[in-house]
């Protein structure tokens, strides 16, 4: 999946030829030889900081959907645009999920043309940002699929052993209640931190570890979730890399599997895993005058499309995108490439 960076929504929104000459930079040259499934068109534009950006969501949502429409390439390349838990007014039970009314405003018309064009909603799913936020009432082991009493939500009469699928159902109920029962919800981020400052104590690695190995282990079900059962869950894990140019808590700089370095940060069991030293630099030009470098690294790792788990005992092409030469500071993930053959180490 590719992501359109927030900073260049503005000028999407308002010129059709220049949703067009970024589709045809950034995506079009790259098929059909990387497996390109989608673009995220923003990253948690709806009830963050920046209300003017809530406006041009949806022209620039179309507008790369009309760029995709007339080089025929929207029925290979899906359009859409993650959320954040900031969208909801309540999401516990899962069964009171249900969205903030400031944010109805621009989420319904924005549904209204998923719903069109049979784009699912996305969501970014994070126990860990709930768990740190009131470690006093979450149990830990909930949050991160570990053993324990789970919660019993007393309106559906379900009973949930973990944190993300209660994550999951409530962005059902809330799409429920909005009149957009039928929409798929697929998880556009999720993971947990390896380090974090002395107020995230469970940013550890064993917390990491135990939640993306035992995400690993519930995706490879392929089953739904209590309110969903028949609905296969779908996730992308966040993050391939660490971060260390990012602004913020210590936390936010250490979601990846790998370091910044390129060194693994930590195994969740797959074979082959190994570090970047079989890896190669490509340039291109981005959007505008910008220059944008493409870090691949050559590993089997995780990546999660349409419901499958692709682990290989080859290497598997992942691309990650940085705009700082002196550090990772991502603005686009290409997941779900085709398989390569590896470098030798």
């Amino acid at each position: 999946m590719i992501g359109l960076a927030n900073e260049f929504l503005r000028d999407i929104s308002t010129s059709e030829d220049r949703a067009m000459n970024w589709v045809k930079e950034n995506v079009e040259p790259f098929l059909p030889g990387t497996r390109i499934v989608g673009i995220a068109v923003g990253n948690e534009i709806l009830g963050g900081g920046n209300p003017e950006l809530w406006e041009v969501l949806l022209p620039a949502v179309k507008n790369i959907h009309n760029a995709l429409d007339r080089l025929q390439l929207a029925d290979k390349v899906q359009v859409s645009s993650p959320h954040s838990a900031a969208v909801f007014a309540t999401s516990y039970p899962p069964s009171a999920g249900a969205f903030k009314e400031s944010v109805m405003p621009y989420m319904k018309p924005l549904l209204e043309f998923f719903s069109q064009i049979k784009s699912p909603f996305y969501i970014n799913t994070y126990p860990f940002l709930a768990y740190i936020s009131d470690p006093d009432h979450i149990d830990l082991n909930y949050a991160i699929f570990k053993k324990n009493p789970g919660v019993y939500d007393q309106k559906t009469n379900l009973h949930y052993d973990n944190m993300f699928e209660a994550q999951i159902d409530a962005s059902y109920a809330a799409l429920e209640k909005a009149g957009f029962e039928k929409m798929e919800v697929i998880v556009s981020e999720t993971g947990w931190a390896s380090r974090g400052d002395p107020n995230e104590a469970a940013a550890t690695v064993s917390n990491a570890r135990t939640y993306n190995l035992n995400l690993r282990k519930r995706l490879l079900k392929k089953k739904g979730t209590p309110y969903r059962p028949k609905q296969v869950v779908k996730a992308y894990v966040f993050a391939m890399f660490n971060e260390n140019l990012k602004p913020g808590p210590t936390s936010e700089r250490n979601f990846g599997l790998f370091k910044a370095d390129g060194s693994i940060a930590y195994s969740i069991g797959f074979t082959g895993l190994v570090p970047s030293s079989a890896k190669s630099l490509i340039t291109m030009m981005g959007f505008g005058s910008k220059q944008l470098t493409f870090y691949t690294i050559f590993a089997a790792a995780l990546v999660l499309c349409g419901g499958i788990t692709k682990v290989a005992s080859h290497g598997l092409q992942f691309t990650h995108l940085f705009t700082h030469p002196g550090g990772l500071d991502p603005k686009i993930f290409l997941f779900c490439p085709k398989p390569v053959t590896p470098s030798s180490p």
